[in-house]
């Protein structure tokens, strides 16, 4: 079976996390500072808080911005339910926005008719690794008073305009989950330039307690144990220097596709805007006729082809549906969520995997 997506692990991962587990420290060590210095560095932000995983990154950003009971926030629907759990979780509510159909990011356009007078964020999620259109983002943010809050949870070494995803926001959030970026296993982090979210973020992930004048440790929050282990910084600084490369080798897949699929009568690609480097987390493509999304699926994993779909509509969900969402539906996300594809795209998937799958998909829509 191909799979949609595989972390790339090597000899050098391997001695990193060896090296920890022969040291002094397993957790709580210098190599956590280590990967939040690196990672903050290569983003070109001035802090990075590291964490258990994404979600915990989601859930303390929005701690740190303080968002609360009442507070609206507008976000995109086609996500992760990690996003907008999240949002609940510190008893904001969802705003949700409809997307674009080049990118399956949320439509920047629509956004500024959907602030009220409750609205505290804008949650902006790149999609895929392709970043948002952070200048009109923030523009709009900037206008109305908003916190810009970046789920770039798919998109680590992605730019926008030269800029890296991590230095595009008021903070953001990264994923290290296996088929991400890089991994650490599990594990996420928060980077910003704001000193105030940085110490609040670190107090956050560790109990609420930090130092006073005397060296004591001392509770002055509710906090939570979401801390990273060095045995995961130290697989995560390896992953980093290799990130560059993982990115391209994610670019050059796609590369492939685009030869292989591009004019397909019946498949439609995703597009990367001007003056975007798109990390390529996924692959996505969409069927221009909705009854062949699964039928097309069901073959291409007959045929050991690993495809998923990416994702259902957060309001789609039963449980967002018993809060009441989903009784307002938008066009572009509907018509994606009933046409599209992921395929595999991995640094390690080679070219002649590429074209086994494309062909499949030109022998389906042969015969149909």
């Amino acid at each position: 079976m191909i799979p949609y997506g595989r972390q790339t692990i090597d000899k050098k991962d391997i001695s990193a996390v060896v090296r920890i587990l022969r040291s002094p420290y397993l957790t709580q060590g210098p190599k956590i500072a280590e990967f939040e210095n690196s990672l903050a560095k290569y983003c070109g932000a001035k802090y990075a808080v590291a964490v258990s995983h994404g979600t915990a990154a989601l859930y303390l950003a929005y701690l740190a911005s303080g968002l609360q009971k009442g507070d609206e926030v507008i976000v995109t629907p086609n996500t992760f339910v990690a996003t907008t759990n999240m949002l609940l979780a510190v008893g904001a509510k969802p705003v949700f926005c409809d997307i674009r159909l080049d990118t399956y990011n949320l439509d920047e356009r629509q956004i500024e008719k959907l602030v009220t007078k409750k609205t505290r964020a804008i949650v902006a999620v790149d999609f895929a690794g392709q970043p948002c259109d952070y200048r009109v983002l923030a523009k709009v943010a900037r206008k109305h008073r908003l916190l810009l809050i970046a789920d770039a949870s798919h998109s680590l070494g992605a730019s926008i305009q030269g800029k890296k995803t991590g230095s595009l926001a008021d903070m953001t959030i990264f994923s290290f989950h296996p088929v991400k970026s890089i991994t650490t296993g599990e594990g996420g982090a928060v980077l910003t330039n704001n000193a105030k979210f940085y110490r609040q973020l670190l107090s956050l992930r560790s109990h609420g307690i930090h130092k006073d004048k005397d060296g004591s440790n001392v509770m002055t929050e509710m906090g939570f144990n979401y801390r990273i282990t060095d045995i995961q910084a130290a697989l995560g600084i390896s992953q980093l220097r290799k990130l560059n490369s993982f990115v391209r080798a994610r670019r050059q897949v796609v590369s492939w596709y685009k030869g292989e699929l591009r004019g397909l009568r019946g498949i439609v690609l995703p597009e990367e805007l001007s003056g975007n480097y798109s990390a390529w987390h996924l692959y996505i493509v969409r069927v221009s006729r909705p009854a062949w999304r699964g039928p097309l699926r069901d073959y291409l994993k007959s045929k050991g082809i690993g495809v998923n779909f990416h994702y259902p509509a957060v309001y789609s969900h039963p449980f967002y549906r018993k809060l009441g969402f989903g009784k307002k539906r938008f066009r572009n996300e509907e018509i994606y969520a009933r046409t599209s594809i992921t395929l595999p795209c991995y640094p390690g998937l080679k070219k002649e995997e590429v074209h086994y799958i494309s062909s499949c998909i030109k022998t389906w829509l042969q015969n149909n």
